[in-house]
């Protein structure tokens, strides 16, 4: 069988960005959390606090550095893979990516060093402010880079010269139409993802029998967070479904598997979508149900796959990563509120007696990693066969290359991944396992308090 070089190369990319987005999809939100660590002791004094921040502090630290050499490697695919894409459109996505150097880069190299090693080094008020700094380059990191893969999916604010695209306003192309949804449905599904993490670890070491009274407080504060941002995330993903029907109609179609333009579409909730026969069988479906879900009218139009011939997306991948998200997704708001029921109604002493649910939060530990996957699979798929929507295609930008070098980088790239991922996961292990210590503070972080008290 002969390889498809262009295929070759989407799968090196997708598997890239798929190791990539699971540790920026961690620190994002485990950085505002390791704040709340520090602004809870800063304002107590009460030292189980700051025993938090010390555990999660290195899981937090391990996290950031595979995201960071993980997105150095994608950087290097743009030219080594896809050339074309910075040659057409590198007057927009290369000065993106350059504010992310200036903006969250350099605030994250500055204040990272303070914020992991420098707790006995310098006062709690600096060190908070080097958290805090921390948190907002990690979230400025996913705001230019959220900008620029929104742009691909909704340009605009662009004109295009001899094939090459240039700027016409920068405010258009940073907001497209679609930046807000993608913005804030990532960083909620990054809170998200830190919060069963916290909560999964935490209900871990409660079944070993090693925890302590942090461990408590963390899970509940993960409890707290999944309660209020789980239902959060459902409402703006129904509010970027209707700005992806409204600007990328064809994803939509994929991920309800809908063939024919109709009125009054019925939500197909199970099937198994054939693009040869154009039809999803075995589909058990609600009438009406997808029009409702996706104009908010029970009898709303929704163009089928039908309407785009020849400029379809994948439809299998789609319609799947789309129902193993939203699956996710529910899970997620049953499970948080059950974590808060038991968490917040029942003295610490008897939370014991709940050994399911503790079963329950450490199966979810890893269930943001899931959704964000699937999630990101339902865009850069759905956006096929398009690297800039409606404008340039994937196959227009991609490097020539032999099939045998792409398939020999794509397993070496597949067996590193694949050794750091399960390296990554048993280092969690370790830390999950290891019995809590004393509440005690480190002396000098504990002088720092006191003389800031004093001077107070």
């Amino acid at each position: 069988m002969e390889l498809d070089p262009f295929m070759l190369a989407r799968m090196q990319f997708a598997a890239n960005i798929s190791f990539h987005i699971l540790f920026p999809t961690i620190t994002i939100g485990l950085c505002w959390i390791l704040l709340y660590f520090r602004v809870r002791f800063t304002l107590s004094g009460d030292k189980a606090w700051e025993y938090a921040y010390s555990f999660w502090v290195k899981i937090f630290a391990l996290s950031f550095a595979l995201g960071v050499v993980s997105g150095i490697t994608m950087s290097f695919q743009f030219g080594t893979n896809w050339p074309g894409f910075m040659e057409r459109a590198g007057n927009i996505a290369g000065p993106l990516l350059g504010y992310e150097v200036l903006t969250a880069f350099f605030l994250e190299a500055s204040f990272l060093g303070i914020m992991l090693f420098g707790k006995e080094r310098v006062s709690n008020r600096m060190h908070l402010i080097a958290t805090a700094l921390v948190a907002i380059g990690t979230t400025f990191s996913a705001f230019w880079i959220l900008s620029l893969n929104s742009w691909m999916q909704t340009p605009a604010g662009y004109r295009i010269e001899d094939g090459v695209f240039f700027v016409e306003s920068w405010w258009e192309v940073i907001f497209n139409p679609s930046f807000p949804y993608r913005f804030f449905h990532m960083l909620n599904a990054s809170l998200l993802t830190a919060a069963f993490l916290i909560m999964g670890i935490s209900a871990w070491r409660a079944l070993k029998q090693v925890d302590g009274p942090a461990t408590w407080r963390v899970m509940r504060t993960g409890a707290a967070m999944a309660t209020l941002l789980a239902p959060l995330q459902i409402w703006i993903g129904d509010l970027h479904g209707l700005n992806t029907l409204e600007h990328q109609p064809a994803k939509v179609a994929a991920m309800e598997g809908i063939w024919e333009t109709e009125n009054g579409a019925p939500l197909t909730l199970f099937g198994f979508p054939d693009e040869e026969a154009k039809t999803t069988h075995f589909a058990i479906k609600v009438p009406k149900l997808a029009s409702l879900i996706l104009t908010h009218e029970w009898d709303g139009e929704v163009k089928g796959l039908n309407e785009f011939e020849g400029t379809t997306p994948p439809v299998a991948p789609v319609f799947w990563a789309f129902r193993v998200m939203v699956g996710i997704g529910v899970l997620m708001v049953l499970v948080g509120w059950w974590a808060s029921f038991v968490l917040f109604r029942q003295p610490q002493e008897s939370r014991g007696e709940h050994p399911w649910l503790m079963r329950a939060l450490s199966a979810m530990t890893f269930s943001g990693w899931i959704a964000v996957l699937a999630g990101w699979y339902v865009t850069e798929i759905g956006r096929q066969p398009w690297v800039v929507n409606g404008l340039l295609r994937t196959s227009e930008v991609v490097a020539d290359h032999a099939a045998a070098t792409l398939m020999g980088t794509l397993l070496g790239y597949v067996g590193l991944y694949i050794f750091l991922l399960i390296s990554y996961i048993a280092a969690l292990r370790y830390l999950a396992t290891k019995p809590a210590r004393s509440l005690s503070l480190l002396p000098q972080a504990q002088r720092f308090h006191k003389a800031e008290e004093e001077g107070a």
